[in-house]
């Protein structure tokens, strides 16, 4: 495969390529589940049924006609129907707690890899967030974990989720590049997919630990990008940061 251009600017997924949500919501789904009267409950067990929930309700908005919501209203909806599967009616869990809880999403730890990548990487080129989630919680997950982005943009601004093409056009056409000048880089197979089929190009992040050691859901969409690294940093290397 031929060296592919430099790209202008990188567009990052957040979930899983950036963080490590799934650790992060089982540590903070154990104290909660604790506090409702579910002690012995397998957090981590907990945290995937929450997640995976997720393409489903992307599916949903779209498919529903239904206005586009920020993700926390999302998390929020989904946590209440996790917790109905886990035993637990939502009604009489205290409201605090419930808002904290959906909170954890904000407070998602980065791979370990990842701010000394994206530090690397922002040295030549511009780096900003290309993911569903909402600018709120991306601000406080970035001061969390002290992610350097130059923009965080949330689904907000183009109101659409991931994967409906208006989301990849809309953050090339607000960093004024065409969209093959920008670069995806994500940990998902169909999220740099549905980016291709915008004219985006794309560097994958293996995270094989993103869902435990479990296959990703997306696995089918497997096929050669532009730069595939095992790392952040890995791909820094290959860009020559």
């Amino acid at each position: 495969m031929p060296t592919p251009t430099l790209p202008a600017a990188l567009a990052f997924d957040v979930f899983g390529t950036v963080v490590d949500w799934r650790t992060s919501v089982a540590r903070e789904s154990a104290g909660f589940l604790a506090q409702i009267g579910q002690p012995g409950a397998d957090a981590a067990a907990f945290a995937d049924a929450w997640r995976g929930q997720y393409i489903a309700a992307m599916i949903g908005m779209k498919k529903s006609g239904r206005a586009f919501v920020p993700l926390d209203v999302l998390h929020r909806e989904m946590l209440e129907t996790t917790l109905r599967e886990w035993g637990t009616d939502p009604a009489d869990v205290d409201e605090g707690l419930l808002a904290d809880w959906n909170r954890a999403w904000h407070r998602l730890d980065p791979w370990p890899d990842a701010v000394a990548g994206l530090t690397r990487l922002k040295a030549r080129f511009p780096i900003v967030t290309l993911s569903n989630g909402n600018v709120a919680l991306l601000l406080a997950m970035a001061r969390h974990g002290g992610l350097p982005w130059d923009a965080i943009l949330g689904a907000e601004v183009s109101g659409a989720y991931k994967p409906d093409p208006t989301a990849y056009l809309r953050t090339a056409e607000l960093l004024a590049i065409a969209p093959e000048q920008l670069c995806l880089v994500a940990a998902h197979h169909g999220d740099l997919a549905a980016a291709r089929a915008c004219g985006l190009m794309g560097a994958y992040i293996d995270r094989p630990d993103e869902y435990g050691g479990a296959p990703a859901p997306d696995a089918h969409y497997i096929q050669a990008w532009e730069w595939s690294a095992t790392s952040l940093t890995d791909l820094a290397d290959q860009l020559g940061c």
